[in-house]
């Protein structure tokens, strides 16, 4: 398809023209270290299965703060924050991927669609605690895009933040 004519149609069809820039939808995610051990010792109990939860936190107008993760409480959590009047909101789920890195599987992408339709600022942390050794957390932060930026040949997840470290996301780790 010539140029000129991609370009007329994928306006037309919704899709962004080929030299429109993207939309950037990365942003900060904030774990608190309470969290972040919660997340590690819940993963550890969890070895060699997977285990989830969920993250509670706040959006703000630059990232994603994550306060609090609870596997025990987190059903029973969301009622008591709301009784109390405080502000966290459910931003996100974590799951653990015992020694094979941190990625989103199939599975995962399904998952993560789901809470993305009910909030599209959700993210998904994926955290290894096998890999997680003397004062290293492998852990990475993903976002689904659109599938329709596939056409550009574009990957479907995007890591969203991951301060200090510019390692892409991969099965082995360092």
């Amino acid at each position: 398809m010539d140029e000129r004519l991609q370009r007329m149609l994928g306006g037309a069809l919704g899709h962004p023209r080929p030299d429109s820039p993207s939309l950037d939808s990365s942003e900060q995610v904030y774990i608190s270290s309470l969290a972040l051990l919660k997340m590690l010792k819940h993963g550890r109990a969890g070895v060699p299965m997977e285990v989830m939860g969920l993250m509670l936190g706040e959006f703000n107008g630059s990232g994603v703060s994550v306060e609090a993760v609870d596997h025990i409480f987190q059903t029973n959590m969301l009622g008591m924050l709301k009784q109390a009047g405080r502000p966290e909101m459910v931003v996100g789920r974590y799951h653990s991927h015992p020694g094979f890195g941190c990625w989103l599987s199939g599975v995962d992408m399904n998952t993560q669609q789901s809470f993305e339709a009910l909030n599209k600022r959700a993210v998904a942390v994926v955290v290894d605690p096998i890999q997680s050794v003397k004062g290293k957390v492998v852990m990475d932060a993903f976002r689904l895009i659109n599938p329709q930026t596939m056409m550009f040949h574009q990957e479907p997840r995007q890591t969203t933040s991951n301060l200090g470290l510019l390692n892409k996301p991969s099965i082995h780790s360092d």
